[in-house]
């Protein structure tokens, strides 16, 4: 069964903002005796980016930690901006919407923990994953049937295309 209000938030997107830590990854971080961080990231959210960016909607990471790990990631997915040691999203996100001349209705937010309360409430569109704190998840629109870290985010990016009408044309050139 389809929720209309959420469909009509689903066809405005234009911009898919989203946390790093604990929603591309499970939110576990690894250290290495040589002071080395590691981050396990899900395939299937990489490939749901790459279907966003073909549907050309914009993609940014607004985290609050600064690691190079994320700046691999954001490199290797090519995404429009990655926001590190960011304490206020909500700001981020306005001005990412600014940037690209868009209205917050037309943005998205991805979340997991209380930093990402202040864009989910700017966002057109507010996506919990389903293991965030119940704060995010109360404030969502939207709550993945997935965890952070294993999909959640490609999950969110096929209901998008597919509430566009895009989902036939984008995943024909896959």
């Amino acid at each position: 069964m389809t929720d209309p209000l959420l469909d009509d938030r689903l066809k405005k997107i234009k911009l898919l903002a989203m946390d790093l830590d604990g929603v591309l990854t499970n939110g576990t971080i690894y250290y290495g005796d040589h002071g080395d961080e590691i981050k396990g990231f899900h395939i299937q959210d990489g490939q749901g980016i790459v279907l966003a960016q073909r549907a050309k909607i914009r993609l940014v990471i607004i985290t609050g930690r600064k690691s190079r790990v994320n700046e691999r990631r954001a490199r290797e997915l090519r995404v429009d901006r990655l926001i590190q040691e960011c304490h206020e999203k909500g700001r981020a996100l306005e001005k990412m919407a600014q940037k690209y001349r868009l209205k917050l209705e037309e943005t998205a937010y991805i979340g997991d923990d209380l930093l990402d309360l202040a864009p989910m409430r700017k966002a057109g569109l507010a996506v919990a994953v389903r293991n965030a704190v119940s704060e995010v998840k109360s404030a969502a629109h939207y709550v993945t049937e997935k965890n952070g870290g294993e999909g959640a985010v490609r999950e969110l990016i096929d209901r998008i295309l597919k509430a566009q009408g895009l989902w036939s044309e984008i995943t024909a050139k896959a």
